[in-house]
């Protein structure tokens, strides 16, 4: 079994991360809040906390995660298909939550889209579950649309 091995994501990962994400069927892709640019500005404002995995030099798995100073929040958090139910989410999820703690963040936020099952068959799994709230959203940009990867192909 080849080694994983875990690190802080920069930018210089992003072409390789956005190609894993466009592989996760279910995951939701901003225009602007997913580009380069707002990825740039995301891990500057938050240089620890953010992981990749990688085998063999690739990357196969990634999470954006960040903090107010309040409550940490999870975005992305992906493993490719092949490298699942192996702890690599698991591990990377530990690794962010270590971060946020030695920051002082004592909560943890994520979004799961529902037509995500993996993604929200893996959350339930490892014990994340809240139902008593509502989200809410409001766009301040209409250019800033979710495309849902694996949905295009559904309706051609």
């Amino acid at each position: 079994m080849e080694e994983i091995s875990i690190a802080p994501m920069t930018v210089a990962d992003y072409d390789e991360v956005r190609a894993l994400w466009l592989t996760i069927r279910g995951f939701g892709i901003r225009a602007l809040d997913d580009s380069r640019e707002d990825i740039a500005r995301f891990i500057q404002r938050n240089p620890t906390t953010s992981v990749v995995a990688r085998s063999e030099g690739k990357i196969v798995g990634s999470i954006l995660c960040g903090s107010d100073g309040r409550q940490g929040a999870l975005y992305h958090v992906c493993v490719a298909k092949e490298y699942r139910r192996r702890g690599i989410g698991t591990k990377m999820v530990g690794w962010c939550m270590q971060r946020l703690r030695e920051m002082g963040i004592n909560k943890v936020a994520l979004i799961a889209f529902t037509g995500n099952d993996a993604g929200n068959a893996f959350w339930k799994q490892i014990g994340w579950k809240r139902s008593d709230v509502n989200y809410y959203e409001f766009l301040l940009n209409e250019k800033n649309i979710t495309r849902f990867i694996g949905e295009e192909n559904e309706h051609a």
